[in-house]
């Protein structure tokens, strides 16, 4: 079996390598620890009374970038 570079996969590549090879631990693992080394984004907390409207905000971010990321992919 060649060895694979996990590092010099996009994080969308090496999630889709996973995808297609499940049995591969050194893949997940590569990924999971791809994910958790980025910075962690705190948008609220259980007791602001802004919870909703934050919570809110944030997912529309999310799907804007979405979005714009998807923009002219056919």
């Amino acid at each position: 079996m060649s060895q694979v570079n996990y590092a010099a996969m996009s994080d969308k590549e090496l999630r889709q390598y996973f995808l297609r090879h499940r049995e591969d631990k050194a893949a997940l693992r590569a990924y999971l620890d791809r994910l958790g080394d980025r910075p962690r984004n705190i948008i609220t907390t259980v007791d602001d009374p802004d919870f909703d409207a934050k919570i809110q905000a944030a997912i529309l971010r999310q799907m804007q970038a979405a979005e714009n990321n998807s923009d002219g992919a056919i």
